[in-house]
C-alpha cells in the first residue's frame, strides 16, 4: 500500500478547456505557482495558442495564487498567440491574483476582462466581425 502523496507534490492546478463559439476558455482552479502543473500549462496554452485562428480566454476566478513562474506562462501564452495571429485574454482576476497582474502592469498589456461574456464578445470586435 503506497503513502499518500505529501501536500507540496499533490495537484496545485486544475486546467479545463471550454468552447463558447469560436473562443477556448481555460479554465484553471488552484495555484498557479511553480511546478508541473505551472509546466503542463505551459505547454498546453502554448500549443492551443500556435493553432491556426486561436482565440484563448483563460479563466482565473478560481485561482488562488500566481507566482513569477505564473505570469511568466501566461506573458509567453499572450506573446505566442499574438506572434501566431491569435489572440489572448484573461477573464475574472480578482483579489491577490488581480493586485499581482495590476502591480506587473500586465492589465496593461494583456487585455482583461471582468465578465466572461464581454470578453468573448471582444473577439469578435476586435475581428472586425462585429455588427456597424
Amino acid at each position: 500500500m503506497q503513502a499518500p502523496l505529501p501536500a507540496e507534490t499533490q495537484m496545485q492546478l486544475k486546467i479545463s478547456n471550454r468552447q463558447s463559439g469560436d473562443v477556448m476558455v481555460v479554465d484553471l482552479d488552484g495555484r498557479v505557482v511553480i511546478g508541473t502543473e505551472n509546466d503542463a500549462l505551459n505547454e498546453q496554452l502554448e500549443k492551443m495558442a500556435r493553432g491556426s485562428g486561436k482565440k484563448l480566454l483563460v479563466n482565473l476566478a478560481k485561482v488562488t495564487q500566481l507566482d513569477s513562474s505564473g505570469i511568466c506562462t501566461l506573458v509567453r501564452g499572450f506573446t505566442t498567440a499574438k506572434n501566431s495571429g491569435g489572440v489572448f485574454k484573461i477573464v475574472h482576476a480578482g483579489g491577490k491574483v488581480h493586485e499581482v497582474l495590476e502591480v506587473m502592469h500586465l492589465t496593461r498589456a494583456i487585455p482583461t476582462f471582468d465578465d466572461e461574456a464581454k470578453a468573448i464578445a471582444s473577439f469578435s470586435a476586435a475581428t472586425g466581425s462585429a455588427p456597424r
